[in-house]
């Protein structure tokens, strides 16, 4: 399909509910979810996951085939006197109202070239419209993976013998020889742990790493923990629990008092260790860092901090939205206290950085 399908689905759902129906954002939430898994190229897929999703009636199906043509297709396929007043077709995110989107016309392809270049560009350049509709574009990522060896065993096609489902086997075979059940050791995905900064250094885009978290959470679930750093550390994994994504910054924005304060990194990491990362929450885990490292405190605390943390955590990753400009060198002082510990430095200035940074975390470098 050559309509960007995220973006599309925004377009529709709004559209929808401009026609009556109950297209909320937890409706839209499941449509994404399902889109991860089934084929988002494919129109037979797109199409089936919006309808099981966005319908709640019978009454709802003929309003959506509608819909879906028109902001899918660019076509809608009833004479115009057929639509009900109420029903207003949204063209996808970037396309104008009074656009043509008929057919592959060069609205369209305005739109998905509009698109691709909100995703490259930086996002402290953007103003609030465009801004929005890059933070739409990050509700879609999936950071399903990585995972880790659990102690638990469970059945497999091959491996050691499991004695006791053997002997059961055995035992209903009436002591006749079978095939020896194996066994294997479960894997379990490994938590993730994200650290935003939300100093006033990090405004520009402590908005979309806050969505990022939260694609993050609704990705893995109860696995992912998620803290902002300031003037002090604040644990948010609970507002991060929204399914819609608007829904949970507002919850962190509320919940955070320092927002665009001032950030002391080293203080906040010992904080953390102190408080969760020696307990259990750091331990095998990836911590993902969404910082420009700018420290205005002791940068030898936050490098003593790192070092006790690489012992701790499975992976440290390490966001830094100055990576994406020509010529960036690690120079600031926490930065530089920092990197000797760090797996993976990349940039995130960008929604494509961030969508390279989710394969980072998940183990797929792209």
């Amino acid at each position: 399909m050559p309509v960007d399908v995220p973006a599309a689905f925004v377009g529709l759902a709004r559209t929808l509910r401009a026609a009556g129906v109950d297209a909320s954002p937890d409706r839209l939430g499941a449509t994404v979810e399902a889109l991860t898994v089934l084929d988002a190229s494919s129109r037979d897929d797109v199409y089936w996951a919006g309808r099981l999703s966005l319908c709640a009636s019978p009454d709802d199906i003929e309003r959506y085939d509608r819909v879906f043509a028109a902001v899918f297709d660019g076509v809608v396929p009833m004479p115009a006197a057929a639509v009900e007043p109420a029903l207003r077709v949204v063209p996808p995110l970037g396309v104008p109202a009074d656009a043509d989107t008929e057919g592959d016309g060069p609205a369209r392809h305005a739109a998905a070239s509009r698109l691709e270049v909100l995703r490259r560009r930086d996002l402290a350049d953007l103003d609030d419209a465009d801004r929005a509709t890059a933070l739409a574009l990050l509700t879609p990522l999936s950071l399903v993976g990585p995972t880790r060896r659990s102690r638990r065993t469970g059945p497999a096609p091959h491996g050691p013998v499991d004695r006791h489902r053997t002997l059961r086997r055995t035992l209903r075979a009436g002591g006749e020889p079978v095939p020896p059940a194996s066994l294997r050791r479960r894997q379990r995905p490994r938590r993730v742990v994200v650290l935003v900064d939300v100093s006033g250094s990090m405004a520009p885009y402590a908005d979309a790493f806050v969505r990022f978290a939260h694609a993050t959470r609704r990705a893995r679930g109860p696995r992912t923990e998620v803290f902002t750093l300031g003037t002090r550390l604040t644990r948010v994994t609970r507002e991060l629990s929204y399914r819609d994504p608007a829904l949970a910054s507002a919850a962190v924005a509320a919940a955070v008092p320092d927002w665009s304060g001032g950030t002391r990194l080293g203080e906040l990491m010992k904080a953390f260790l102190d408080g969760w990362g020696r307990r259990g929450m750091a331990r095998g885990a990836i911590v993902v860092v969404l910082s420009d490292g700018w420290e205005r405190g002791d940068a030898a605390l936050l490098g003593a901090q790192l070092k006790q943390l690489r012992r701790l955590a499975y992976r440290i990753v390490w966001a830094n939205p100055r990576a994406g400009r020509p010529g960036f060198a690690p120079l600031a002082a926490g930065m530089a206290a920092a990197l000797p510990y760090v797996d993976d430095l990349v940039p995130g200035h960008s929604v494509d950085a961030l969508v390279r940074l989710a394969r980072t975390v998940v183990g797929r470098h792209a």
